[in-house]
């Protein structure tokens, strides 16, 4: 899975980078322990209300977990920040937003947990804390991270905007560390994974960085979501 990620570029730089047509203020601050339930900053196209023949290319602020449209309630957001790539076109919760509302999730990186090989016979408390690792680009690129958003209302009328980040089985290069990765877009295919009226082959679009990526061990500060700032993404024979 994909429980924590850092994402730090300003707004400037992504709409340079996704060629943005419209940035909102204010957009969510600089993070790099980005936690489940929390506001991320996410690139999507829409059509606005009074042009609806004109597709916009946006930066949003949405929550990260996912609440489908007919959710009874939100409680279910924080068990749906993940989408499996194997089940996405046949799960309820996915399908409909498969077919028109995908998005790109920026980021530097992903952290992932390692746990240490220890005698099964010591008690829980004895045995090594797990490890967490920074994976990221090994370029230094940014990771556009494929998701997909919805929207709910609330029984009082409130509107909520959240999203998921679609996962699928890990490669050599994090596969060591856990079994599930991001999936992400190329750039070559951001406009058509954006673009809402392209309903069918979305899938096809997704790719693996695998290779790509670069894993280190960092701080176990990480660990707690409390903590913030850029020592965390600090490789940890560095700090």
């Amino acid at each position: 899975m994909c429980g924590r990620y850092a994402s730090s570029a300003d707004a400037e730089w992504l709409e340079e980078v996704f060629e943005i047509d419209d940035v909102p203020d204010p957009l969510p601050p600089a993070r790099y322990n980005i936690a489940p339930t929390d506001p991320v900053v996410a690139v999507v196209e829409r059509a606005p209300k009074d042009a609806p023949d004109r597709v916009v290319r946006k930066l949003v602020e949405l929550r990260w977990g996912l609440v489908p449209s007919w959710s009874r309630d939100a409680k279910g957001a924080a068990r749906l920040i993940n989408a499996r790539f194997e089940t996405l076109a046949s799960k309820p919760a996915f399908r409909r937003a498969l077919a028109v509302r995908r998005c790109l999730l920026p980021a530097d990186g992903f952290y992932e947990w390692y746990t240490p090989d220890a005698d099964p016979a010591l008690p829980a408390k004895r045995r090594p804390p797990k490890q967490p690792f920074f994976i990221r680009p090994a370029d230094g690129s940014l990771l556009a991270m494929a998701g997909l958003y919805e929207f709910w209302k609330s029984p009082a009328g409130e509107w909520l905007a959240t999203c998921t980040i679609i996962t699928t089985t890990a490669e050599d290069a994090v596969g060591h560390i856990h079994d599930r990765m991001p999936m992400t877009v190329r750039p070559d295919r951001w406009d058509a994974w954006l673009d809402p009226s392209v309903t069918e082959g979305a899938m096809d679009l997704l790719d693996v960085p695998g290779s790509a990526l670069e894993a280190y061990a960092v701080s176990r500060l990480v660990s707690t979501v409390g903590n913030d700032g850029p020592e965390l993404i600090v490789p940890l024979e560095e700090s």
